[in-house]
């Protein structure tokens, strides 16, 4: 990025004429292909979520969240109760369209509209979703819908910094790795040493068009296995 100047000589950030606050992230339906994403709603939700989570062969997939595992349906539906009722973070059901059941959620939170800048998170994605087409998707929906509806500037992914898979995800998404903020968290009783990763508005469109090209039926076998890696299409 070009350096600017002030009348001091000093280095200053580039001018933002016309900017103005953003909206904030609102209880929005985005439909795609494989997936839709709704607003959390626990009576609607939670039994479909808690019947997907279960299905996962042991609890590691909680090891790296501040919540869960839970004991029974009737306790994560009063977690799920809680995350409905919040605006930040903004939860969202991931929902197949195969079946129509939930198989996972994930949120818009930190949201800085001043600013333009809003950070993923909450993403507690079921065996029913991971690595399939949907997963990839509801991730691209909720980037389009805070880059191209709300206007934002900067979107986020924080994750402990030993969570491997989750680091991994960020990166093949396109983010781009920033740094580790040492000691930022104490969770389930242990440090978290925080990675943080961003897309900025500027890479969007590449980004975008990489996502639209991956998620093509094209790129998908009779399994939904794919053909070319999203890397593939971010490089063309």
């Amino acid at each position: 990025m070009p350096e600017e100047y002030n009348a001091h000589g000093q280095p200053v950030g580039m001018p933002m004429p016309g900017w103005t606050p953003r909206p904030l992230p609102g209880p929005v339906t985005l439909d795609g292909r494989y997936c839709r994403l709704e607003p959390l709603d626990a009576a609607r939700h939670a039994a479909d979520l808690f019947a997907a989570y279960a299905t996962a062969p042991d609890d590691r997939g909680w090891t790296y969240l501040a919540y869960g595992p839970f004991a029974d349906e009737a306790a994560f539906r009063a977690h799920a109760e809680a995350m409905a009722a919040s605006t930040d973070p903004r939860h969202f059901a991931v929902i197949a369209l195969g079946t129509g059941k939930a198989v996972g959620t994930l949120s818009l939170m930190r949201q800085d509209a001043a600013n333009g800048v809003v950070e993923v998170g909450w993403v507690t994605f079921s065996p029913l979703l991971q690595r399939s087409p949907a997963s990839t998707e509801a991730q691209f929906l909720l980037m389009r819908y805070a880059f191209d509806t709300l206007g934002y500037r900067r979107y986020e992914w924080k994750c402990d910094s030993l969570n491997g898979p989750s680091r991994k995800a960020a990166l093949r998404l396109g983010f781009r790795f920033e740094g580790i903020f040492r000691q930022a968290v104490v969770y389930k009783g242990r440090n978290r040493d925080t990675a943080w990763y961003s897309i900025v508005d500027g890479e969007w469109p590449r980004l975008r068009r990489a996502f639209e090209n991956w998620l093509e039926p094209g790129n998908f076998d009779a399994d939904g296995r794919q053909h070319h890696p999203l890397a593939a299409f971010r490089g063309a």
